[in-house]
């Protein structure tokens, strides 16, 4: 594994201040699902079916937004989605504590509605500052600060929620979003690269949005299913045994491994495409099962299937913003991040139905099939020829 091409993404211009800025910017959105569902649980008293409830409505309201604010991105540039996401998010956040729980069920699908797609804008900022040589490593880089995000954010949200309280880590939340919001809009990085920049007219939406993308699309449905599978299943399985305590290693272990899989996989010369990489997590979160009852089993197994965490997930980005055109590149990305929160939806029921019937080991198993049977749809999907258009000489 070669660390240099590492290095030389981040000499280049902004690239490293950018990459510091958005692993604080999507600390917050991180932190979000736990810290809402304490407060409804436990502050409100209202029971963790209904603060899966909340959760829903937060998810779906993201998965139709995500596309929405970007193409508000392509249409008008950062700075007006901006305005108009960051205020609705702050505003949500800081004056939650004085809702009721009906009131916070229907706002919070209206803040995933409007919510800072902050992953979107770190993708599409990182492809418009590097040159597309260099972007499966830039790539590379964004998706290992994206899991050292999700290893801080949540635990910064639960230290503030029991050393003080969930009514002060909600608005701490809102502040921070808030923070992160305005430094984006004073540095308002670009969105599209300068060697892009053409100014002809925008492709249709049809002209691009065809089988390859959709193929894309479809494997990051599958490997959200995997995921969020896995995750519960994990949580089962310690559970099953008593060891609910150790489920912050457990969790540790799984961003670890998928940091070192984001290192090799933008330091190798030759790197498998997303549809190899879906199939391999799946096939790896097949046997995990076997680790139930036993902790440091459970932290070796699963240290495989998520070593093709991010490399997925960059290798999904570069695909994307390859197929896209430039100025449709928000939406594309944002119809990304609708597709993790789809098979994120998916997964975690899915798994949980496989529990309940067969424990932690059907979990894993059901979501890793699954995960295989997506793989094969999309590359039933990409191996459709798209349409060229020719243009006959005079």
């Amino acid at each position: 594994m070669d660390l240099a091409p590492f290095k030389h993404v981040l000499v280049l211009p902004r690239v490293r201040p950018l990459a510091l800025l958005m692993f604080f910017a999507r600390m917050p959105p991180a932190a979000t699902g736990v810290i809402l569902t304490l407060h409804v649980a436990v502050t409100l008293d209202r029971g963790y079916g209904a603060a899966g409830l909340v959760g829903a409505a937060g998810t779906i309201g993201m998965g139709i937004g995500a596309p929405l604010m970007g193409r508000l991105i392509d249409e008008r540039g950062l700075r007006p989605m901006l305005t108009l996401s960051v205020t609705a998010s702050a505003a949500f956040w800081l004056t939650a504590p004085l809702m009721g729980y009906w009131t916070l069920l229907g706002t919070s699908f209206l803040v995933g509605l409007l919510g800072v797609p902050m992953m979107s804008i770190g993708r599409l900022a990182i492809t418009a500052l590097v040159p597309e040589a260099q972007r499966r490593v830039a790539l590379s880089v964004d998706s290992i600060s994206v899991e050292l995000s999700f290893m801080a954010g949540p635990a910064l949200g639960v230290l503030v929620a029991t050393k003080f309280s969930t009514n002060a880590a909600l608005p701490f939340i809102g502040a921070s979003i808030l923070t992160a919001g305005v430094l984006l809009y004073w540095w308002n990085p670009p969105m599209v690269h300068a060697d892009e920049v053409d100014g002809g007219p925008k492709p249709r939406i049809t002209e691009w949005l065809r089988g390859p993308l959709f193929g894309v699309l479809v494997v990051c449905v599958g490997a959200t299913v995997c995921l969020a599978g896995m995750e519960v299943s994990a949580i089962a399985s310690l559970e099953h045994i008593g060891k609910q305590s150790w489920l912050g290693a457990v969790f540790f272990a799984m961003c670890a491994a998928s940091i070192v899989g984001g290192l090799v996989y933008g330091g190798v010369q030759r790197v498998p495409n997303v549809l190899v990489l879906l199939a391999l997590m799946a096939v790896l979160e097949i046997p995990v099962g076997l680790g139930d009852g036993n902790v440091l089993l459970l932290c070796l197994l699963l240290v495989p299937m998520n070593l093709m965490c991010a490399p997925l997930i960059a290798a999904s980005g570069e695909r994307i913003s390859r197929l896209a055109p430039p100025t449709a590149r928000g939406l594309a990305l944002g119809l990304q991040g609708s597709a993790f929160t789809v098979g994120n939806a998916i997964g975690a029921p899915i798994a949980g139905v496989a529990i309940d019937r067969g424990g932690a080991p059907a979990g894993f198993a059901i979501v890793g099939v699954i995960g295989l049977v997506v793989a094969g749809i999309a590359w039933g999907l990409t191996r459709k020829p798209v349409a060229t258009r020719v243009t006959m000489a005079p």
